[in-house]
């Protein structure tokens, strides 16, 4: 493999406009957060806001990496505690016939090292949904998406199952010939298969020490590989994702790899244009760490209000090592900071960085 490129901070292309984009991304999320809660008379979060499982487990960074993988929080081997959240896309919580596109945070807790600004607890962070590409390759782009659907926020549901199901129908279709669509799959065409089977992406790139990376999560116990794909009967079922959550996780643990990409060419591998695939040929995916869950209840009112009422991810919670790059990451410091203030204040409890060892029913 070609040697990782360097960072220099003339990577990061900054338009003029950009801080009045995000802006505009604040207040279309902003009115997500509003609309919900009036709908809900609770706040949830403007984007993944559905959990369907939260876990905890331990994530161990593996010895005898070699120098250029043993940065940051992956210098020295290690065992933390950790917790993952799955969940879907939707700042609205929707019945699960309106499959979109799933997400993983993950959390670990205790970790050493130089923080970033405003990052919230001794925590580091990591942010993936199931797609190795973002849709929007600017955040112009992306804008233009969220303002119609930040307009149709928890309206017409039948309508959005309706239009999920003909878009799964057309999915399937461009699969059985070799093709997937990041876009049909935002929109509602994500197959009705089992959240817990799925890779997961962080799709845009942070700092890995000098170097640049994204990272990928996969599964590797046979359990976990035999959910890969497998259809989940929603029929019925609004929280039918969550139920084979729970039914999983009930007699079942699990084991991923987390694994890092470097970048190795700029001009292949670019930081600010998010829909670029970084070329595995190119700089295949590495395993640095494992992460390990134990049977346990991947779901109760506990969890969820402990994890989804007061505590918050964002790829901004963590070290100067792994400082997050590019526009979307920059956007998304105010945006994911806004959704838990506003969840903060409409609780009346501060968000909550805990530390390890910690229970659901403290």
């Amino acid at each position: 493999m070609p040697s990782p490129v360097v960072f220099t901070p003339d990577m990061e292309q900054i338009s003029p406009d950009e801080q009045q984009t995000i802006n505009a991304i604040n207040k279309a999320m902003d009115y997500i957060l509003k609309t919900t809660y009036k709908d809900y008379g609770f706040p949830v979060r403007s984007v993944h806001a559905k959990s369907h499982s939260i876990l905890t487990g331990t994530f161990t960074v593996h010895d005898h990496l070699p120098p250029h993988l043993a940065q940051g929080i992956f210098q020295t081997p290690q065992q933390y505690c950790a917790i993952m959240r799955f969940s879907t896309n939707p700042g609205d919580i929707l019945d699960d016939k309106v499959s979109t596109p799933r997400g993983c945070a993950i959390k670990i807790f205790d970790v050493e090292g130089e923080r970033l600004p405003d990052s919230q607890g001794q925590v580091q962070d990591f942010i993936m949904v199931n797609g190795p590409v973002f849709k929007s390759p600017t955040l112009r782009h992306f804008l233009r998406g969220l303002i119609p659907t930040a307009a149709t926020t928890d309206k017409a549901e039948g309508l959005k199952i309706a239009l999920s199901t003909v878009l799964q129908t057309v999915e399937e279709g461009l699969e059985k010939v070799g093709v997937q669509s990041v876009a049909l799959a935002g929109l509602g065409g994500q197959p009705p298969t089992s959240v817990i089977g799925e890779n997961f992406f962080s799709q845009v790139p942070t700092l890995y020490g000098p170097y640049i990376a994204k990272y990928r999560l996969i599964p590797v116990s046979s359990d976990l590989l035999a959910k890969k794909n497998q259809k989940v009967d929603l029929e019925g079922k609004p929280n039918g994702l969550r139920d084979d959550n729970i039914d999983f996780f009930q007699t079942h643990g699990g084991m991923w790899h987390f694994q890092v990409q470097l970048c190795v060419d700029i001009e292949k591998m670019p930081v600010e244009d998010p829909t670029v695939e970084w070329d595995e040929s190119l700089s295949p995916f590495v395993t640095v760490a494992t992460l390990q869950v134990q049977p346990q209840v991947a779901w109760d009112e506990a969890r969820s209000q402990r994890v989804d009422d007061h505590m918050s991810f964002s790829p901004w919670h963590g070290i100067a090592a792994h400082r997050p790059v590019g526009a979307i990451m920059r956007a998304r410091k105010s945006a994911y900071a806004n959704s838990a203030d506003f969840r903060s204040t409409h609780n009346a409890e501060p968000i909550q960085q805990p530390r390890c060892p910690f229970h659901f029913d403290d």
